[in-house]
C-alpha cells in the first residue's frame, strides 16, 4: 500500500517527540551526575570539618538538594595536589554555608534536574497523539474500503456488487440436473435480449422469481448462468448486507439499490438467502425486529409500489421458503416460485458429465454407475465427490482417477474418514456378524435395497458399514418396503441376539434402532399404515420461528396417543419375530460370510449374493398387517 507523505508525518511525530523527551531527560541526567561520577574517592563528615579547620578546602559543589557534596582539597596528606572527594552533608547543618564563606571556599551549587516534569509532559502528549493517529488510521481505511474519500460514514449507500456485463463463466451449458428451472430463466433471458417478441402478444415477464430448494442444488449457479447468459447490467447481493445494527440503514441501502437498478434498466437484481431479511412480520416470542420489517417493507415497496420498478428483475434464492412473509410471495413481486430438487439418476448423470470435463478419469470409470451409487446426491456433492476422488489420485501418484478412487471417496463423503483397522478378535467378530446380519436380511428380502457391500474398515463413528444401493429413485414407498426396510435394519441386532446371546448384546445398534423406531412411527401417524385407519395423526404446520416441534400440538386423545405406541410396538415386534427368524435359519451361510469377511475385510455385493445363493433361497412373502 502507497503511503503519503501526510501520512507518513502523522506517524513519524509521536515517535518524534518521544525520542525527543528521552534525548531531553537523559542530557539532564548525565549533566547532574557529572560531578558525582569524577569523583574518585570519598570522606566523612567529620574528616571535611577538619580539612575545613585546616584550610585545605578549595571549592566545594553541592548536589542533591545539599545533600551531596563533591569537596576539592589539598594538604601533605593528600600528596600536596588537588584532589576531588566526595562527602555526604547532614540535613539541618545550615552553619556550614557560613564556616564555607568564612572560609573563603568557593561553592558552587547544583539544582535538582526536573526530569519528572518532562515525563508528566511526556505521558501528556502521547496517549491523544496515538488516539488522534489511530482514528486517522480507521478513517483512511474505512476510506479505501468504501471505494474512495468521501464515503466512510455512507451506511445507507448499497454493497451490492455491480457489473455491466457479468462474465462469470458459467453458461446454461454448465449447469445440468435441473432442466424445469434453466428453461424458466431461458425465458428471461430471451426477455432481456429481445423483449420486443413478448411485448408484441401484450405479455409481461415476471418482476422476480425465487429459487427454493435444498443446500447445494445449484441456486447460486443458475444466478450466475443467468449473469453470463444475458449481457445486461447485473447486481448481486446477499440478504444479510441489507441489515444493520443502526435502524432505518436496511431501507435505505434498499432505496439504493433499486436506484441504481432503475438507472441502468433493464437490468438484473440477485439477492442471495432472501429469508435473511424477508422473514414473516411481526413472528417470533417477544415480537420481530424492527430494522428487519422496515428493510422488508421498502423492498416490497420497491418492487410492486406506486411507482414500479420497469425492467428491473429480481432474482432470489432460499432454502427457507417456509419462513418468507405472504407479501413478498404474492404475484406482482415474486410472480413465479422455481424449486430446484436434488437430481434424479439422468441429472445426476449430467451433472457428473459437467465437472468430469477437466477430470482425468480412467476408461473403467461409468459416470451411470456412479449415478446410481449417489441417491439422494445435490450438484454440490456430486462435484465434491469427483474432487475427492482426484485428491486421492494424486496422494496415490496415479495418472488417472479409477473405480477404486471414486468407491473411497463415496465411502468418504457418506461416511467419513477412513479409521484404522481392527485386529482379529471377539469385537471384531461381533462386528462382522452386526453386519452380515443387515447384509443378509436385505439380501433374502424381496422389496429391500440390493447389498452393494460389506466393509469392516471403520468410517466416521462406524466401526463397520453394509452399503445398500436401490435400483431406481424412489419418490413413492410402499409399505411392504418400509417393513423390509425396518427387517433389515434389525438384522444386526438380531444377529448379536442370535449368535452371543441377550446379555452380549452390544450398544453398536443404537442408531439401528433410531431409525425402526421413526419409521414404524410414520407409519402409524403420517402414511395410515395401521390398524388405526387412514389417519394422519402428525401436525405438518408448526411454526418455524418457534422451533421445529415447540409450536406443534398434539391433535389427538389420549386414547389414541395409547393406541399409536401400541401399534408402533406390534409393527417392530413383528419385524423383530421375522427377522429373528431369518437370522436362524440361515445360520450356517452368516457363519461362512463372517470367516470371510473377518478374512477380506471387505466383501462387494455381488459376491455377497452369490454366496447366499449357494446355501438358501428366499424366503417366502412376509406376512404384514391386514
Amino acid at each position: 500500500m502507497k503511503l503519503s507523505w501526510k501520512t507518513i508525518l502523522l506517524w513519524s511525530l509521536p515517535i518524534l517527540i518521544v525520542i525527543f523527551f528521552l534525548w531531553q531527560g537523559f542530557n539532564n541526567t548525565n549533566n547532574a551526575d557529572f560531578g558525582k561520577n569524577v569523583a574518585s574517592s570519598r570522606m566523612t563528615y567529620g574528616r571535611f570539618l577538619e580539612y575545613l579547620e585546616m584550610g585545605w578546602i578549595k571549592k566545594v559543589d553541592l548536589y542533591d538538594d545539599s545533600h551531596t557534596g563533591i569537596v576539592e582539597a589539598i594538604g601533605p596528606e593528600l600528596g600536596n595536589r588537588i584532589q576531588r572527594i566526595r562527602v555526604e552533608l547532614p540535613n539541618g547543618a545550615p552553619e556550614l554555608i557560613s564556616k564555607l564563606r568564612k572560609a573563603n571556599v568557593d561553592i558552587d551549587a547544583h539544582p535538582i534536574s526536573d526530569s519528572s516534569s518532562n515525563w508528566s509532559i511526556l505521558g501528556n502528549l502521547l496517549f491523544p497523539l496515538l488516539l488522534i493517529g489511530g482514528l486517522a488510521f480507521l478513517f483512511r481505511r474505512s476510506n479505501n474500503l468504501q471505494g474512495g474519500p468521501g464515503q466512510a460514514m455512507g451506511f445507507g449507500k448499497s454493497k451490492a456488487r455491480f457489473s455491466m456485463e457479468a462474465k462469470t463463466g458459467v453458461s446454461f451449458n454448465d449447469v445440468a440436473g435441473v432442466d424445469e428451472a434453466k428453461e424458466e430463466f431461458q425465458e428471461v433471458v430471451s426477455f432481456l435480449k429481445r423483449p420486443e417478441r413478448f411485448k408484441a402478444v401484450g405479455a409481461k415477464i415476471p418482476k422476480g422469481v425465487i429459487l427454493v430448494g435444498p443446500p447445494g442444488t445449484g441456486k447460486t449457479l443458475l444466478a450466475k448462468a443467468i449473469a453470463g447468459e444475458a449481457g445486461v447490467p447485473f447486481f448481486s447481493i446477499s440478504g444479510s448486507e441489507f441489515v444493520e445494527m443502526f435502524v432505518g440503514v436496511g431501507a435505505s441501502r434498499v432505496r439504493d439499490l433499486f436506484q441504481k437498478a432503475k438507472e441502468n434498466s433493464p437490468c438484473i437484481v440477485f439477492i442471495d438467502e432472501i429469508d435473511a431479511v424477508g422473514r414473516q412480520r411481526g413472528t417470533g416470542i417477544g415480537g420481530g425486529n424492527d430494522e428487519r420489517e422496515q428493510t422488508l417493507n421498502q423492498l416490497l415497496t420497491e418492487m410492486d409500489g406506486f411507482e414500479g420498478n420497469t425492467g428491473v428483475i429480481v432474482i432470489a434464492a432460499t432454502n427457507r421458503v417456509d419462513v418468507l412473509d405472504s407479501a413478498l410471495l404474492r404475484p406482482g413481486r415474486f410472480d413465479r416460485q422455481v424449486t430446484v430438487n436434488v437430481p434424479d439418476i439422468r441429472g445426476r448423470l449430467d451433472i457428473l458429465n459437467v465437472h468430469a470435463k477437466n477430470k482425468k478419469l480412467s476408461p473403467e470409470v461409468s459416470l451411470e454407475v456412479i449415478a446410481k451409487r449417489t441417491p439422494g446426491f445435490s450438484g454440490a456433492d456430486l462435484a465434491n465427490l469427483l474432487n475427492e476422488g482426484a485428491i486421492l489420485t494424486a496422494r496415490r501418484r496415479k495418472d488417472f482417477t479409477t473405480m477404486s478412487e471414486i468407491d473411497a471417496a463415496i465411502d468418504r463423503v457418506i461416511a467419513g474418514m477412513e479409521g484404522t483397522t481392527l485386529i482379529d478378535s471377539k469385537t471384531k467378530r461381533l462386528i462382522a456378524y452386526h453386519e452380515v446380519g443387515h447384509a443378509i436380511v436385505g439380501t433374502l428380502l424381496h422389496h429391500h435395497d440390493p447389498v452393494q457391500k460389506v466393509t469392516l474398515v471403520p468410517r466416521g463413528q462406524a466401526k463397520g458399514l453394509t452399503w445398500f444401493t436401490p435400483a431406481e429413485d424412489q419418490s413413492l414407498i410402499s409399505k411392504s418396503q418400509i417393513i423390509a426396510r425396518i427387517m433389515g435394519a434389525l438384522g444386526g441386532r438380531v444377529a448379536e441376539e442370535v449368535v452371543f446371546g441377550f446379555p452380549e448384546v452390544t450398544t453398536g445398534a443404537g442408531n439401528d434402532l433410531q431409525q425402526v423406531t421413526s419409521m414404524a412411527r410414520q407409519m402409524v401417524t403420517r402414511f395410515g399404515m395401521s390398524n388405526i385407519g387412514p389417519l394422519a395423526l402428525e401436525n405438518q404446520t408448526s411454526d418455524p420461528f418457534l422451533g421445529r416441534s415447540m409450536g406443534s400440538s398434539l391433535e389427538y386423545s389420549e386414547d389414541i396417543a395409547s393406541k399409536i405406541d401400541m401399534q408402533v410396538r406390534s409393527i417392530i415386534q413383528h419385524c423383530h419375530n421375522e427377522t429373528t427368524q431369518i437370522i436362524k435359519d440361515n445360520r450356517i451361510v452368516i457363519d461362512k460370510l463372517v470367516d470371510l469377511l473377518i478374512e477380506k475385510e471387505t466383501i462387494n455385493g455381488e459376491e455377497f449374493r452369490n454366496i447366499v445363493n449357494d446355501f438358501t433361497k428366499v424366503p417366502d412373502k412376509i406376512s404384514y398387517f391386514s
